[in-house]
């Protein structure tokens, strides 16, 4: 894969809106646009673009969530990775804090940076070569999922896995673990990774993998940037579906929506198995739908309805049975999303509650949690609840509870962020949720809004840690990458 994303500036040199950056002052830690008299600290050459507008800092002081606002010093827009390899050195050598930014799709904070450098790794989107029966893809750490699965389904293929919501970039969920349906029988995204491009917190570029500097791979794998910024990913392929046939089957029982999911990933009936959690006309969190997915041909036989269904105690007067293609079930939230944007609830706040319960304890907490929860509290957001398979989860950062069948409770929460004192009172609710999950030995999926110190941080990690920080210690010794999470 060409290191020149397919977006590449013609411009030379740093730019800051129209106005050139000059240099680096050391004295306010500020990048220069005009002479001040004192003595400034030459910048490198760049392919791409520093910015310092009040327009893109403002952006990239903001994310998803709309809770947590750090305004940087400035922005990188990389015309090459050389651009990326360049800052890193830099702001190493100065003590800046730097982050990568993907879609800005953080609900905490996570990919921001008080007064540092935003890297911005969307120029770096390049797609390598695929071929009819290539096992793999290289893609740069910008890419969109939604693009790659265009480009890879050219040729009859696709990643195994996907999240529900596909403009993403592959850096961004690479860093966190990437869970999906198809999580049950494939794993995360970050399990189905070859080989990673990426630059350390000193400055280097480095190619790492199972077997080549696997203590960086396995660190940076769900690593949340602390060890080194992703700039490339060659990914697993497999071959896809032409169409699939889409079932929405519903209950009105927990125990029994538990049962028949934990059935269905045993037996692997489905190639896609999530649930989602409804509220009642009273506002009781009591509706539950097992949302499955079995793939057609070329990959598999048509489906058959009676044995995959078989033994299942839905209600069956409200099934919904659909036949898709392949890509739009991949791209099923395209509609609900633009929806959300016409309406301005896109830019809500959303402080998001995801975690990881034992398969043992998840009838009585979720039960606990969803009994206190509101349709007020929850908004025009959505609930989710659906199993994991522990044994295909396989990356050390991706902290799983020790049960061979994990489950994915997700609370994605949309409130009007005006509303300060309601954002801090969820925030509240997601701790103590957090707290009751991490008793009974849970955890979370660290893509919502926990409120997190270093001590939760070490307790998450748990037997991973001591490695964990050897490898910041190793490859990021001065300490400037992705300080939003608050880990290190």
């Amino acid at each position: 894969m060409s290191r020149t994303p397919s977006r590449r500036t013609a411009l030379r040199g740093l730019v800051a809106g129209s106005v050139v950056v000059i240099g680096f002052d050391p004295f306010t830690r500020s990048w220069a646009v005009t002479d001040s008299g004192r003595p400034l600290t030459g910048v490198p050459r760049l392919d791409g673009t520093l910015l310092t507008d009040d327009a893109s800092l403002g952006a990239d002081a903001d994310d998803f969530g709309h809770i947590v606002h750090r305004r940087p010093a400035a922005v990188l827009r990389p015309g090459s990775v050389r651009d990326v390899v360049a800052m890193v050195r830099f702001c190493n050598r100065h003590g800046l804090s730097l982050a990568p930014r993907g879609q800005g799709h953080g609900t905490n904070g996570q990919a921001q940076v008080e007064g540092g450098l935003i890297i911005e790794t969307g120029p770096l989107s390049a797609i390598g070569l695929v071929r009819k029966g290539s096992s793999h893809v290289t893609v740069g750490a910008g890419a969109k999922w939604s693009d790659v699965a265009k480009a890879t389904l050219a040729h009859g293929l696709t990643p195994p896995v996907f999240t529900d919501y596909l403009e993403l970039s592959v850096g961004g969920t690479l860093s966190v673990g990437g869970l999906g349906g198809q999580s049950h029988q494939r794993g995360a995204q970050v399990d189905n990774v070859a080989e990673l491009e990426v630059v350390t917190g000193a400055g280097e570029l480095l190619r790492c993998s199972p077997t080549r500097h696997p203590d960086l791979f396995h660190s940076v794998l769900a690593g949340l940037g602390q060890c080194a910024v992703i700039v490339g990913a060659t990914l697993r392929l497999v071959p896809a579906p032409e169409t699939v046939r889409h079932y929405l089957l519903p209950y009105d029982d927990l125990q029994t929506f538990l049962d028949d999911q934990q059935l269905l990933a045993t037996e692997r009936r489905f190639d896609y198995l999530e649930g989602q959690v409804g509220a009642d006309a009273a506002g009781a969190f009591n509706q539950f739908a097992i949302e499955a997915v079995a793939y057609g041909p070329p990959v598999g036989d048509t489906p058959d309805d009676t044995a995959l269904l078989r033994g299942l105690r839905y209600e069956a007067s409200g099934a919904q049975i659909t036949d898709l293609g392949y890509y739009d079930f991949l791209d099923r939230l395209a509609p609900s999303v633009a929806a959300l944007k016409e309406a301005g609830l896109w830019a809500y706040a959303h402080p998001w509650l995801n975690l990881v319960l034992p398969g043992r304890s998840t009838a009585d907490v979720a039960g606990t949690l969803l009994d206190a929860l509101t349709p007020a509290d929850l908004g025009p957001g959505v609930v989710l609840l659906y199993p994991l398979v522990r044994e295909h989860l396989r990356a050390p950062l991706l902290r799983m509870p020790d049960d061979p069948m994990p489950y994915l409770f997700a609370v994605l929460r949309t409130t009007p962020p005006e509303d300060t004192a309601t954002v801090r009172r969820l925030l509240n609710a997601n701790r103590s949720a957090y707290d009751t999950v991490r008793a009974v030995g849970g955890t979370q999926y660290p893509v919502g809004s926990v409120p997190f110190r270093h001590t939760d941080w070490k307790r998450h990690f748990g037997r991973a840690w001591n490695r964990f920080a050897e490898a910041r210690k190793t490859y990021d010794p001065r300490g400037i990458l992705v300080p939003g999470q608050g880990i290190f």
